[in-house]
């Protein structure tokens, strides 16, 4: 099997054949609006629910494509097609599973890398160096480094053999299918978690968000063109109500592989555990939830690289990251010489349509999360302790803009600090640091104050500090960086997850989740049989001769 490396990053500079490419893909996909149809045992099928338009955030008249609402009829068609497409799919040998998604990489690194940045660009409002390393390169790796982690769970073996024995692991699928259910902001998750399981044997339903539709819809293609058999996975759009009433009542349903919000990834786990006796398993639940990542700054940091890093990992894809920094710690040191040149440099981000490459910015994703952060907004403009520093306005006349913002809050218990916004909002906390002890406090502040543990980030130069920041920050973030921003975690190099509130720690990009969708047998195999079940022990001592025996 190919050695796995990471796909390198395309920058789309003027000139480029890949920005020529890529302009081509935007102008094609923008002027044909697409039908968006469910993918069930192969086969593209219209459904007969609710249409819904799929738009672009950044432009409300621009129509991708259409969708229908999943019903209770398409879910069981979806179920039932995974159920028959098991027994051939898991029979197949690993690597002729592991075959189809190095294929898939391989097309998403050439013919079909532009049209999937494009579709990820229009439907989810992503600038293309955010699309590329999306929706091209994070995915590719995926696939890759999924090939070859799997192949490392198979080769795990028991490690000893008594005489005459042979044991060995079978890993097998898990007795059931998979429910996946993926998120708006990465067509790269969205599509490895219904194939993460599918590499293992597993078949699965697909629920992607539908705000991605129209990139997960051109995922299912390629799919198919890299040769994955029908049924194996089931796709079927909509706002996927439906859909979980019925799959979470089928018997066989052997795990949920989620991403999205804390409170509906705990809805899901509430509505199996009621149904807990009438599965046929255990289900394995996976889930990344959400997060409100910090940056904690030391006296000792240095202030332009934190500058750039909130900069960065605040406001890159609108803030619209599970890993993205929505809270920072900053000693009034440090603040003093970067509060000027920060406020300068959020308030100039260009923000518009990402088809003009000059942008930093596109728009949120739709008119709920707008609406969301006009009134954090609205509040944080009318709450006499907190000071806006940069941003902290909007505007819906063409598509879903928030400027990006800066809030300064003097009180560190502020729901600022606690609150998931979800978008382009930083709550900064002044700490000052000429107090004694006022670092000590302030990391129990960072530790304690936010019920999730995904990502978080500390900048200090002095490594003692490093060190003592590391050590009391252990279990506050599942992917922490030293003097960088807290977003960008690479496959194969920071496999991602996180605790608490923010989901199982499953870290996607490793062996871990593969683990997940295993269900290992093992098997003992005894060359010549014992033909007698008298032990040594339960001999008579009399009937023994010990004439011979050297004591």
């Amino acid at each position: 099997m190919p050695a796995p490396v990471n796909e390198p990053v395309l920058d789309y500079a003027p000139g480029s054949p890949e920005r020529a490419a890529l302009n081509s893909a935007l102008a094609e996909l923008a002027n044909r609006p697409a039908a968006l149809p469910h993918v069930i045992g192969g086969r593209p099928v219209t459904g007969t629910g609710t249409e819904t338009d799929v738009r672009a955030p950044h432009d409300h008249r621009l129509r991708l494509g259409t969708l229908r609402n999943a019903t209770a009829d398409d879910a069981r068609a979806a179920v039932a097609a995974a159920r028959a497409a098991a027994p051939a799919w898991r029979d197949l040998p690993y690597d002729e599973r592991a075959a189809v998604f190095l294929r898939a990489a391989d097309l998403l690194a050439g013919p079909w890398r532009a049209r999937l940045v494009a579709a990820t660009m229009l439907g989810q409002s992503k600038t293309s160096y955010q699309a590329e390393i999306d929706a091209a390169c994070e995915l590719i790796d995926f696939w890759r480094f999924n090939a070859h982690f799997g192949r490392e769970v198979l080769a795990e073996q028991p490690v000893a053999n008594s005489a005459g024995t042979w044991n060995r692991t079978d890993h097998r699928p898990l007795e059931g299918f998979v429910y996946a259910i993926t998120p708006f902001n990465f067509t790269a998750i969205a599509a490895n978690l219904p194939t993460a399981p599918a590499l293992m044997g597993n078949t699965v339903v697909w629920k992607p968000s539908p705000t991605q539709q129209l990139a997960a819809s051109l995922t299912m293609e390629l799919l198919r063109a890299a040769g994955l058999p029908p049924g194996v996975i089931n796709m079927v759009t909509g706002d996927g109500l439906a859909v979980s009433d019925v799959v979470l009542d089928q018997p066989d349903l052997a795990g949920i592989h989620f991403t999205g919000s804390t409170a509906t990834f705990r809805h899901l786990w509430r509505a199996t555990a009621q149904r807990l006796d009438t599965y046929a398993s255990y289900p394995r639940l996976v889930g990344e939830t959400g997060g409100k990542d910090f940056v904690l700054a030391a006296p000792c940091a240095e202030p332009v690289a934190l500058r750039t890093a909130l900069v960065r990992g605040a406001f890159e894809y609108q803030g619209q990251k599970c890993s993205a920094a929505s809270r920072a710690y900053v000693p009034s040191s440090v603040w003093e010489r970067i509060r000027e040149e920060l406020a300068e440099t959020v308030d100039a981000l260009p923000m518009g349509d990402v088809r003009d490459h000059r942008n930093f910015l596109g728009a949120v994703i739709d008119e709920r999360a707008f609406a969301r952060h006009r009134a954090v907004l609205d509040e944080a403009q009318a709450d006499p302790k907190v000071e806006v520093v940069a941003g902290g306005t909007y505007d819906d006349a063409k598509g879903w803009f928030v400027r990006p913002t800066v809030l300064r809050v003097d009180d560190p218990e502020h729901p600022a600090f606690s609150t998931e916004y979800f978008g382009p909002i930083l709550a900064v906390h002044v700490y000052d640091d000429s107090l004694p002890g006022a670092l000590d406090a302030i990391v129990e502040q960072v530790d304690a104050t936010s019920p999730y543990a995904l990502t978080g980030a500390v900048f200090a130069t002095d490594r003692t500090v490093v060190h003592q920041l590391s050590e009391r920050l252990r279990f506050a973030a599942g992917n922490f960086y030293v003097n960088d921003k807290p977003t960008g975690a690479v496959v194969g190099q920071q496999p991602f997850g996180g605790g608490r509130a923010s989901g199982t720690n499953d870290k996607a990009g490793a062996a871990t989740n593969l683990l997940r969708w295993t269900s290992p047998r093992s098997i003992k195999e005894t060359f010549v049989p014992a033909v007698d079940h008298v032990y040594p022990h339960m001999q008579d001592p009399r009937e023994v001769d010990l004439t011979d025996r050297v004591w």
